[in-house]
């Protein structure tokens, strides 16, 4: 008879998202700090415009339009950087629920990654798959009777990134749009709002991570997979 395929146990299939989760919240800050500077640049710009066209020097304005745009870039680069660690993290937290518990899963494995890629279907898939992440990785009791945990970080992180990225690119459309003085003082309005509402939702996104992650150490060290 052939041999017998050797025994995988299910604490040899949880790979620790430690690692991830502190880049991923390094990268979150950066993104704040670079938001910030996108505010500052912002509202650089609109204090030489309320001052009247007509001071405004064109070495000087040239340098503020300088600045902002590269704000900008850096914001699209750290940006760039975040979402690639963070999918990385969020494959990584992915697996250990199917470990954990698979029977609270709604999608595969593999749409950790691909549900960020489908158009419109981005702005609820990633939720989904979110939510069975965290109701797997609950803090448990001993007896395997669940323990109730508040999904009030998963909402507040959710619904400030998408807000967030709507609001986002309508404000830049609206500021690659506007001409008139007034109408480029609204647009750069925008962008500020849109630029601060980045940072509430960096903010949130670092306590969703920090959360799942020590839960998923929580859940880990009981051993036993799965509880219920």
């Amino acid at each position: 008879m052939p041999a017998a395929p050797p025994f995988v146990s299910p604490q040899q299939q949880l790979r620790s998202p430690d690692g991830l989760a502190k880049a991923v919240v390094i990268l979150l800050v950066v993104a704040a700090v670079s938001d910030l500077l996108a505010v500052l640049a912002g509202l650089n710009i609109r204090s030489l415009i309320g001052n009247g066209l007509a001071t405004i020097d064109d070495a000087e304005a040239d340098r503020a339009d300088n600045l902002y745009a590269a704000s900008g870039v850096l914001q699209l680069l750290v940006l760039l950087a975040t979402g690639v660690v963070f999918i990385l993290w969020f494959r990584r937290v992915r697996l250990n629920a199917e470990v954990f518990d698979a029977s609270m899963q709604q999608m595969k494995p593999g749409w950790a990654v691909g549900a960020w890629f489908v158009p419109f279907a981005n702005l609820v898939l990633p939720r989904r798959i979110a939510g069975g992440i965290w109701t797997a990785s609950a803090q448990t009791n001993t007896d395997g009777s669940w323990r109730t945990v508040s999904a009030a970080p998963v909402n507040l992180w959710w619904g400030a990134w998408v807000c967030s990225s709507i609001f986002s690119r309508y404000a830049s459309q609206q500021y690659m749009k506007a001409e008139e003085v007034q109408e480029i003082m609204d647009a750069a309005g925008r962008m500020l709002a849109a630029d601060a509402f980045s940072i509430v939702a960096a903010v949130l996104a670092i306590l969703f991570v920090r959360k799942l992650t020590r839960m998923q150490g929580e859940r880990a060290a009981l051993g036993v997979y799965p509880l219920s």
